[in-house]
């Protein structure tokens, strides 16, 4: 009997070694990574087999960040001298997704040439694939052939009458024909669920997002969560739909209101209890390019990497030193660990597993990324949110605005953008930041928001426990 227990011990910590490696350099699996190691999504996939009304992929859109979006189109060999030249030059990129704007699995042709292409010029790097899931079950053995380890499936709904799904999607293209309403709906979710059945049996990481659509499947998305827990999936992303009338999607022009951060987090409470979620998405664009909390894509044109051969793009990427920039980046994690110690309860579901007394305050935080808060207030354009009591963090969301306070001295005309900004913390307690002026301070202060910034440059996670220790637990 202990010989069984203790083989089943070890199968299991080799599962989960096995599972931490996938994970420890992928910004979007793993909340960690994402401060230290930089994505590119490439443009390889324009069709798309399914309409959705939240969606509008539209091109020439650099202003904007959001899924669907990219400012030109690539051919596989274009995508891989991208991916050569920026990992290159951005040497923590450790991921390469094939996002759209169309569906991947829609355009399997280009999507697996890109994959093969890829596998040899640039054999370090991970290997991602988002899809509405509606043809993994016919591509299932091209996706384990690439070592594609990561495959993020948009699944809104487990409706099986299709009536939350024929709201979603006005007709799915299937075998030569357009299902419309609820059976297409039903279709794609037959076709959705036996996917990521497929792909978890082959021990394919599997990140599941469902988009946050007020009034059409917001009480629902906890149904979503139980069935893909069910299903073995690794990981859940609750996003907020973006629906502005100018982005010209049937939702945006019908008047469905974008989420908001409070429907946002009360939509993911209510997932939590039922699957591991993922709260650092930014929705990024299908030629996104660098860290998440960034997007650099509007550096990287095709004239400058379209010409150049294979060979001197791949000189150009230098695989030994991306080595070296890689142990480099462990190293700081490493350092970043044991200055925050084991403070942050990313699988917290109540209150008192983070505060003695019940009472927890929501954090915000400025950076730059490296897992320091090391950005100025008046150049931040989006904020860290946590949730912390007097024993323990937890990560709740990232928070953006359009607008930064200081928008530099060029586009300063005397104003400064602070409504956005103090709606969009109206409801946290402490910001904790490199540098703030006294105007925008005095301005946070009317919200009764409180302003640190004797944390400059000191890890994220202890600061925040420490600086609600300070302001908000101090008798204790």
């Amino acid at each position: 009997m202990s010989c069984s227990c203790s083989s089943s011990t070890n199968t299991q910590n080799e599962l989960h070694a096995s599972i931490m490696q996938k994970i420890n350099n992928h910004p979007c699996y793993s909340q960690d990574a994402h401060q230290h190691y930089a994505r590119i999504h490439v443009a390889v996939a324009p069709a798309c087999n399914i309409q959705c009304n939240y969606c509008n992929r539209k091109y020439d859109c650099s202003n904007e960040s959001r899924p669907g979006v990219t400012s030109y189109k690539l051919s596989p060999e274009e995508a891989v001298k991208k991916v050569l030249h920026v990992g290159g030059l951005i040497q923590q990129l450790s991921v390469v997704g094939i996002a759209g704007p169309g569906d991947g699995l829609a355009n399997p042709k280009q999507t697996f040439e890109t994959f093969s292409l890829l596998k040899k010029y640039a054999p370090d790097i991970k290997l991602c694939l988002s899809t509405n899931g509606l043809m993994i079950h016919k591509h299932i053995d091209e996706i384990a052939k690439y070592n594609i380890e990561h495959v993020t499936v948009t699944l809104n709904s487990v409706d099986e009458t299709g009536e939350i799904g024929s709201k979603i999607y006005p007709w799915v293209f299937y075998e030569h024909k357009k299902h419309r309403g609820v059976e297409g709906a039903k279709l794609l979710l037959e076709k959705q669920l036996l996917g990521i059945q497929m792909l978890v049996e082959r021990g394919i990481l599997v990140k599941v997002n469902s988009v946050l659509i007020p009034g059409v499947n917001d009480e629902h998305l906890p149904f979503v969560a139980r069935k893909v827990k069910e299903l073995g999936v690794f990981i859940q992303n609750v996003m907020p739909i973006i629906s502005k009338p100018e982005y010209g999607t049937k939702f945006g022009l019908d008047g469905v209101p974008s989420a908001t951060h409070k429907q946002l987090m009360k939509a993911q409470e209510a997932c939590d209890v039922n699957v591991k979620l993922m709260r650092h998405c930014r929705q990024c664009r299908a030629d996104a390019v660098g860290l998440l909390g960034e997007d650099r894509s509007d550096e990287f044109f095709k004239e400058s990497f379209a010409d150049k051969s294979f060979e001197e793009l791949a000189h150009h990427y230098d695989l030994n030193q991306r080595m070296k920039t890689h142990e480099n980046i462990e190293t700081w994690r490493r350092a970043l660990r044991a200055a925050n110690g084991k403070i942050n309860q990313e699988e917290a579901t109540n209150k008192d597993e983070l505060s003695s007394n019940g009472n927890t305050m929501l954090v915000a935080v400025t950076t730059r990324g490296n897992g320091l808060i090391n950005d100025h207030f008046g150049s931040a354009k989006e904020f860290l949110i946590y949730e912390a009591g007097d024993k323990a963090i937890k990560f709740i969301m990232h928070r953006k605005v359009e607008n930064s306070y200081c928008m530099g001295k060029e586009n300063c005309n005397g104003t400064y953008p602070i409504e956005e900004i103090k709606n969009a913390l109206s409801d946290c307690h402490l910001l904790l930041t490199q540098k703030i002026g006294d105007c925008p301070q005095k301005e946070l202060e009317s919200i009764h928001l409180t302003c640190d910034e004797s944390f400059a440059d000191e890890p994220i996670e202890i600061s925040v426990l420490k600086g609600v220790r300070k302001h908000f637990f101090t008798a204790s």
